[in-house]
């Protein structure tokens, strides 16, 4: 590479320099997690120099904080950063949008610094670390293919917790914002179901690491598809059926399963860790409930439902975590990808990726059915049955076993899933809040 890269010199200087800045930017940015709480201060855990700062052109800097602050579980550690700043003397208009601020004091004293990202010549140094596996400081860059030169690179603005780059239409590079030790499952398990050879998952390329933690990860980008939430709207928006996509959907999902369950560990579901997964929905349930006192009058019947799956059995293996719509891709051909194996990024590494029961992701693909058909006007709930029963056949023909034969279980968890959508529209989208209620309705009433 004919750039140089380096461990940061002056450290100890560099944070104190960045906070003032980091404190007003990093709270606005869509992916920080500990929005509605202060910033109390900043520790930095490792800085590495992508980009030499003192060159004539721009630096790039990568830095790994830590952000204190209040109302923190005692015990646990200050959220984890990934930050990729751009460095300049003289800031170009065109990457005005990008700027954080200037430093006023300690090493970078007068600079303009900004998110690195938006920089197509520092979004193209990041892409070519990865062509070119090896170390950087505490930077690890690693790979299973030779990577074409020179793609051009641009961000996507659709994500929400974590930052994605394209690069010529050909990859797409997923940073991982909030960072947490372990190997992150949406690197671990595409890698796998690679390995076991199926096709429904992206496959990865390249990824770059700290330690033991995962940084980004590289995928061939599905250009010519569609995310399958957009296509169910469409559909309700044209009057059609959405029965057909959706059973391919339920194929799709059981082979991205079956290859789970072959590539990682199982686990038979014993009597005792289904009264606990039980009780843990019923603590939430509670908590919900206390939050949002709408719940209140169908407490009992929710209770029950959980109640009957303690009593349920069956297996426990590697899954989604967070199956809806909005993760699968359609190509054109019509076949259908499964995209994000991150789980549910607000809960800790080690509960995402522990086993649980398969009818986790087909709850969350359930309750997706009802979000799409209420967003049309008048609502259709007749259309998200066909879906959710077509859904359902599709999985069954793939996996040889049918979800609707545990209805306890299935019911659970989409109970629990309508749960955690009652809480969170009731404190950000109150307009929603009838979509999960309409289903607290029906799953208390025992349908």
């Amino acid at each position: 590479m004919p750039e140089t890269a380096s461990t940061t010199r002056a450290p100890a200087a560099l944070l104190p320099s960045l906070a003032p800045l980091l404190h007003e930017w990093l709270p606005r940015q869509r992916w920080f997690a500990g929005k509605g709480r202060r910033v109390t201060g900043f520790t930095l855990e490792a800085a590495t120099e992508l980009l030499p700062l003192d060159g004539t052109g721009p630096g790039l800097l990568h830095l790994l904080v830590r952000v204190e602050q209040p109302g923190r579980p005692t015990g646990t550690p200050a959220d984890c950063y990934q930050l990729l700043l751009g460095v300049r003397t003289q800031l170009p208009p065109r990457l005005a949008p990008a700027l954080i601020g200037r430093i006023r004091q300690g090493p970078l004293a007068g600079r303009a610094v900004y998110e690195g990202l938006r920089d197509p010549r520092l979004a193209g140094l990041l892409y070519e670390r990865l062509r070119t596996p090896g170390r950087i400081g505490p930077l690890t860059f690693r790979g299973t293919t030779e990577l074409p030169a020179s793609l051009a690179p641009r961000v996507l603005d659709a994500e929400q917790s974590n930052s994605s780059l394209v690069y010529g239409d050909t990859y797409i590079l997923k940073i991982f914002r909030r960072v947490s030790p372990g190997l992150n499952p949406d690197l671990e398990l595409p890698l796998a179901l690679a390995g076991a050879g199926c096709a429904r998952v992206p496959a990865p390329v390249a990824w770059f690491e700290s330690g033991a933690s995962t940084l980004g990860v590289l995928q061939p980008y599905l250009r010519d598809s569609r995310d399958g939430w957009r296509l169910a709207l469409d559909a309700l928006a044209e009057g059609r059926e959405f029965t057909a996509e959706a059973h391919a959907l339920g194929r799709a999902t059981a082979e991205v399963h079956l290859a789970l369950a072959t590539a990682l560990p199982t686990e038979r579901l014993r009597r005792t860790q289904s009264a606990h997964l039980a009780a843990e929905m019923d603590q939430r349930l509670h908590a919900a409930a206390q939050a949002v006192p709408a719940l209140l009058p169908y407490v009992p019947g929710l209770r029950s439902v959980f109640a009957a799956a303690g009593e349920g059995s069956g297996h426990l293996q590697r899954v989604h975590g967070d199956l809806h719509l909005g993760q699968t891709l359609r190509a054109a051909d019509g076949g259908w990808a499964v995209i994000d194996f991150e789980g549910e990024p607000a809960k800790p590494l080690a509960e995402r990726c522990r086993p649980q029961p398969a009818v986790r992701d087909v709850a969350g693909m359930l309750r997706s059915f009802d979000y799409a058909a209420r967003t049309h006007r008048p609502w259709k709930p007749e259309w998200a049955a066909r879906c959710r029963a077509s859904y359902c056949t599709g999985y069954a023909e793939a996996a040889g076993t049918d979800p609707r034969e545990d209805p306890a279980l299935l019911r659970a968890y989409e109970t629990d899933k309508a749960v955690y959508e009652v809480l969170y529209e009731a404190r950000h989208r109150p307009d929603w809040l009838p979509v999960p209620m309409a289903a607290i309705e029906r799953l208390a009433g025992g349908e």
